[in-house]
C-alpha cells in the first residue's frame, strides 16, 4: 500500500509546470499501477491544444470551468465541477480555463513523470512498450511459418510484461 499527498509531491521531480499550468503527477509508471493520476492545475484564461496519440486520458473535474472543444467534430462541452471526460481516440482537443480549473486526471499507458508536451501537444510515447512492440513484429516477420511465429511471440510475452 502506498499513501502519497499532494504536499509530498509539490516542489519535486512529480511537479511539471507546462504553459498552462501545472501537473502534481501523484502515481506514475514507476508505481507498477499500469495508470497514472495527475493533478492538472490549469490557469483562468489560458488556452491549451493538446493531442495525446500515445496516451488515453481521462479527466474529473474537482473545480473551475472550462470549455473542451473536439478538434475534429468543432464539438464543445461545458467543463465544470462533477464533469468527466475521456479522450477515448486519442482525440485533439483545445481547452479553454474560463476560471482557474482544477482536474484529476487519468493515463493510460502510464506517464514516466518527466513528460512535457511536443510541439504537436503530445507526450513522448512510453519507448519501452515500442520497443516490445517492434521485438514482436520482427520476430513474426523472421519467422517462416505461423507456428514459429507464435512460439516466438508467445517466449516474448512469457519472458516480459509491459
Amino acid at each position: 500500500m502506498k499513501v502519497t499527498t499532494i504536499k509530498q509531491i509539490e516542489n519535486t521531480e512529480r511537479d511539471v509546470a507546462f504553459e498552462q499550468g501545472r501537473s502534481l503527477r501523484a502515481v506514475l509508471k514507476s508505481d507498477g499501477m499500469g495508470f497514472s493520476v495527475h493533478k492538472t492545475l490549469i490557469r483562468k484564461g489560458t488556452v491549451g491544444n493538446w493531442h495525446y496519440k500515445h496516451h488515453l486520458e481521462t479527466c474529473y473535474c474537482i473545480s473551475g470551468s472550462g470549455v473542451l472543444t473536439n478538434c475534429a467534430t468543432k464539438e464543445k462541452h461545458n467543463i465544470t465541477p462533477d464533469t468527466i471526460y475521456s479522450l477515448d481516440q486519442n482525440d485533439d482537443h483545445i481547452f479553454e480555463a474560463m476560471t482557474d480549473v482544477v482536474l484529476i486526471s487519468i493515463f493510460n499507458p502510464p506517464v514516466s513523470g518527466s513528460e512535457i508536451h511536443d510541439s504537436e501537444g503530445s507526450y513522448s510515447p512510453n519507448m519501452e512498450q515500442l520497443d516490445f512492440a517492434r521485438a514482436i513484429v520482427s520476430a513474426v516477420y523472421a519467422s517462416d511459418n505461423k507456428y514459429e511465429a507464435t512460439e516466438t511471440v508467445n517466449e516474448l510475452l512469457t519472458k516480459k510484461t509491459i
